[in-house]
């Protein structure tokens, strides 16, 4: 039977007077084993049972205290249990030999909470007193960097994304990941890596995920949208126009009008960049929809030929589109079947009739129109990004309602992922509904139900 350690049968006698030198640092275990050997006629098979008992609450008890010492938290890295070992992997006052014994556990667990720690430790031992330490955190980081679990991997990859204290090896390491929970993070994030760097990812990309999370970097350069532009990757350029910190060339935003003439997907992003030419305004207006030459036809700054021409172009386009519509049918959004109608929508939402836009959205969502008028009120991206799923509607809906109908700031706005996907998943959406009491029949408790 082996007990808790060598230094706990070395101080232990039935008077339990040598106690509290055998679990430094274990404060209330000592106290609550000490009461135990405190009762009358207690025996040493009495002691044995009552120790082996407290083993795991006492490992762990210690292995979370930063005064335990660097012997005792060495010992539980080694002997303890897996919770133990967690909490040693967790516990900045570890020492290295015990981080590196950690870095090679067989429970992934273990490695997360090690992850964790290293990379919250590094902005601290940066410094050249403790340039030591700093060796073997690299060493541990690198391994870490390259473990089998992809989960592992990921943790370290968030924990770093922003950090310029680490090793640019790692970073080019979990940036070339085939995860994307590993790599997009970094790829998205990481203030190391140069163009040069993100160019050469993009030529030797192994995952379509890669160009997207560039294209959403904070800052992207004229050279690095141009190659993104030139891989014809519609996601990823979508998700290029989407982001207001990246710099297009003019040149390279007239050759993806022509583009966006056959892919409906482009249009929207092309049409809310702020930097159009006139030139490429009047092509645009050649062939988007109606609900888009509203949003063209409102820009500051637009010279008087090219207003006009506007003007001229949606009001063919109201033309068209109402002769299509029986004469006799009321255009309002009382109707189910007219709320279906995606251009009477998005016009709602570009002239800012909230109540309007909200009657549309209850009809679609099956939903009290006092509940939408209470996420409205709420001023939440994320609840009306869910009732837009909820009422099968797509992203551009929901980010149009946030900028055009709310009118929420940029930093509250939540754009569409890769230029037209929900940026949430269906587990946060169906969370959403269910904080707001919506039904949904493949939502339950908040969780996606397929």
């Amino acid at each position: 039977m082996r007990i808790f350690g060598e230094f706990s049968l070395a101080c232990i006698n039935t008077a339990g007077n040598t106690l509290s030198a055998c679990t430094p640092g274990s404060g209330k275990v000592a106290e609550q084993l000490k009461k135990q050997l405190e009762r009358p006629n207690l025996t040493c098979e009495d002691v044995l049972a009552i120790l082996e008992e407290r083993t795991l609450a006492a490992q762990h008890e210690l292995a979370s205290r930063t005064d335990a010492g660097a012997d005792v938290l060495g010992y539980l890295a080694k002997h303890g249990g897996i919770a133990t070992r967690r909490a040693v992997a967790a516990n900045i006052a570890a020492p290295p030999a015990a981080n590196l014994l950690l870095g090679d556990d067989e429970d992934d667990e273990v490695r997360i909470e090690l992850a964790r720690k290293i990379a919250r430790l590094m902005p601290d031992i940066s410094r050249e007193e403790m340039l030591h330490l700093r060796e073997m955190a690299i060493a541990l980081m690198e391994k870490l960097a390259r473990d089998q679990a992809p989960r592992v991997r990921a943790i370290l990859a968030d924990e770093i994304k922003h950090l310029t204290c680490v090793p640019k090896k790692v970073i080019d390491t979990l940036a070339n990941d085939v995860e994307e929970i590993v790599a997009a993070p970094i790829l998205e994030y990481s203030p190391l890596l140069s163009d040069a760097d993100l160019v050469e990812i993009i030529a030797g990309a192994r995952a379509e995920f890669a160009l997207g999370a560039i294209a959403r970097r904070k800052s992207v350069s004229h050279e690095l949208s141009d190659v993104i532009v030139g891989t014809l990757d519609i996601p990823a350029v979508a998700a290029l126009l989407t982001n207001p910190k990246a710099s297009i060339r003019e040149q390279t935003l007239e050759r993806l009008v022509e583009t966006a003439e056959k892919i409906d997907t482009l249009q929207e992003p092309l049409v809310l960049r702020s930097e159009l030419s006139e030139r490429t305004i009047r092509r645009l207006a050649g062939f988007v929809g109606a609900g888009l030459l509203d949003i063209l036809s409102r820009r500051r700054g637009l010279n008087e030929e090219t207003s006009l021409m506007l003007q001229r172009q949606l009001r063919l386009r109201l033309g068209e589109r109402k002769a299509a519509v029986p004469a006799d049918e009321p255009l309002h959004f009382a109707s189910p079947d007219l709320v279906q109608d995606m251009e009477f929508i998005l016009d709602a939402i570009r002239a800012g009739k909230k109540e309007e836009v909200m009657s549309a959205l209850a009809a679609l969502a099956k939903a009290p129109p006092g509940t939408v008028q209470r996420i409205f009120e709420s001023r939440s991206a994320k609840a009306v990004i869910a009732l837009v799923w909820k009422a099968g509607l797509p992203m551009r809906v929901a980010f149009q309602i946030q900028s055009l109908v709310l009118k929420l700031s940029a930093g509250e706005i939540i754009p569409a992922r890769n230029g037209k996907d929900f940026p949430l998943t269906q587990d946060e959406m169906c969370w959403q509904l269910h904080y707001f009491d919506v039904p949904s029949k493949n939502c339950t408790n908040g969780t996606f139900s397929p």
